[in-house]
């Protein structure tokens, strides 16, 4: 899937990119499993990933208490980039839902701002009905599907999400659909609702989802596939759908027509009045502003005017858009970020460094070209003495400050 990262990372260009290792945190060789994938998105897709600490879940061992979850916390919500790929659905599900961390990623869904790349088990957890595939598969549980995060159904899609939906590991036996078998999919099915379906992605297959311009396309080497009722809609690799159409596969009906207007086309609505989530997720993306700004009272401004809201809805019992609770975590993931930037100062190290930096560049990469390649280690050495980290990549070379 090299190719379809390369193509998400240059169409998005993320400054902030975190791996959540919530689904294998209970693993034993979890800081493996970490270091390889940021190896992966460093050296085969040119993305500098990092892991925030505290999102382990309930298995860690020696963590930095509530003060490690709130900058793993604060690290998910400013996030422009977000993936999460092997594990457990049923442990990743246990630390994410009804959790503060679950309510990120279901924000970042539902405004777009940042982009999910979801695989495996943590694909498994993005519908309303999520597969506990150890359980089923290694312990002999009973089939069965847990409430997923249900963050497709943010954008309509009321769904089972089963990735690995062609896998062929069992050699006598079926492992189709995620290592379920058809016998099984088929029992687990009549427990869905009429208005759900399975959806399926093969292996070495992506399904980009793209709210903004209305669209599902299918890239890689199989197929997705809308399944109800044993009987199966497929969109082959490179091919798309508008996500009016998913939704209606997913519903068993045709797509609709375009909705009536409104009869009395004079009288215009009223406007809805703003929710606690409304007023927070607006403060929340004035924060991002000044942070791309450099407005420090920008900043000030934005979680102090979270706070303002949290004390104004806080007596109000009809309010069901997340609560003061969601508000308040998103409050102190702004201040963690806050202190941050404090530390850091809001003015870019790169700025500052840039107009002596680039020309020494221009001249390590000359003594490569020429052979020099004593002469320009010596260049890159000299720059790692002053705080700039070098990196050569097979797109060309990059630096940043911050090297020790």
């Amino acid at each position: 899937m090299v190719s379809v990262h390369r193509e998400l990372v240059a169409r998005l260009r993320p400054a902030s990119a975190v791996l959540l290792d919530t689904p294998y945190g209970f693993q034993e060789n979890v800081a493996e499993i970490s270091a390889r994938a940021q190896s992966y998105f460093e050296r085969s897709v040119g993305l500098q990933v990092d892991v925030p600490p505290g999102l382990r879940g309930s298995a860690e061992i020696g963590a930095g208490g509530e003060a490690d979850g709130d900058v793993g916390l604060a690290a998910v919500r400013g996030a422009d980039w977000v993936f999460a790929g092997p594990g457990s659905p049923s442990y990743a599900l246990a630390q994410w839902r009804d959790r503060p961390v679950g309510e990120a990623l279901a924000d970042h869904a539902r405004t777009g701002r940042a982009a999910l790349v979801f695989a495996s088990a943590a694909a498994c957890t993005l519908g309303a009905y999520a597969l506990p595939v150890y359980e089923i598969y290694k312990s002999g549980a009973r089939p069965h599907w847990l409430d997923g995060l249900d963050v497709l159904g943010r954008l309509g899609l009321k769904v089972a999400m089963i990735p690995h939906y062609d896998n062929a590991e069992g050699g006598t036996h079926d492992t189709r659909y995620c290592y379920l078998g058809e016998r099984r999919l088929r029992a687990l099915e009549r427990e869905l609702p009429d208005d759900a379906a399975v959806l399926g992605l093969d292996e070495h297959t992506a399904a980009l989802v793209d709210v903004g311009r209305d669209a599902v396309e299918v890239r890689g080497r199989g197929v997705m596939t809308v399944r109800r009722r044993g009987e199966s809609v497929i969109v082959p690799s490179g091919g798309s759908v508008s996500l009016a159409e998913l939704r209606a596969l997913v519903r068993g009906e045709a797509a609709r027509p375009a909705a009536r207007r409104r009869r009395d086309e004079d009288a215009a609505p009223a406007a809805p009045q703003a929710t606690l989530r409304d007023t927070v997720v607006d403060c929340e993306e004035r924060f991002e502003t000044g942070l791309r700004e450099r407005d420090a009272e920008a900043l000030v401004r934005a979680v102090l005017d979270i706070d303002a809201a949290v004390a104004e809805w806080a007596g109000d019992t009809e309010e069901d858009e997340g609560g003061t609770d969601w508000a308040r975590d998103v409050m102190r993931s702004l201040i963690v970020r806050l202190g941050q930037t404090a530390g850091r100062g809001l003015t870019d190290p790169r700025d500052v460094l840039e107009p002596v930096v680039e020309p020494l560049i221009g001249v390590r990469a000359e003594l490569r070209r020429t052979g020099c390649f004593a002469l320009a280690d010596t260049v890159r050495d000299v720059l790692q003495t002053i705080g700039v980290e070098v990196r050569d990549t097979p797109d060309g070379t990059h630096w940043r400050p911050g090297a020790s």
